[in-house]
């Protein structure tokens, strides 16, 4: 069964290539979803796929690419629609 979880993630996460490592991840795991960028300096999933795909992209979540540094990270569950792919805003 997919789940979708609603990340927010903070720190040093935006110019560093956090979200085109992002979808690179998430493609790699069969997620579906999108990523954007927030006005707040913050990152902004929304991620859906099995359990253990999403158990994998939150790990990686909470360090992302080599040059980002989080600090911070929020996740939810929620119900939603299902996406088709997974891409940046």
């Amino acid at each position: 069964m997919k789940k979708t979880k609603l990340i927010q993630i903070y720190g040093r996460v935006q110019n560093v290539g956090f979200r085109y490592a992002a979808v690179q991840k998430a493609n790699e795991l069969e997620i579906k979803g999108f990523v954007k960028n927030m006005p707040d300096k913050s990152v902004y999933i929304e991620a859906q796929g099995t359990d253990l795909a999403l158990e994998h992209f939150l790990l990686w979540c909470q360090t992302g690419p080599s040059w980002a540094s989080v600090t911070n990270l929020i996740v939810n569950e929620v119900l939603a629609t299902e996406f088709v792919i997974f891409s940046r805003k």
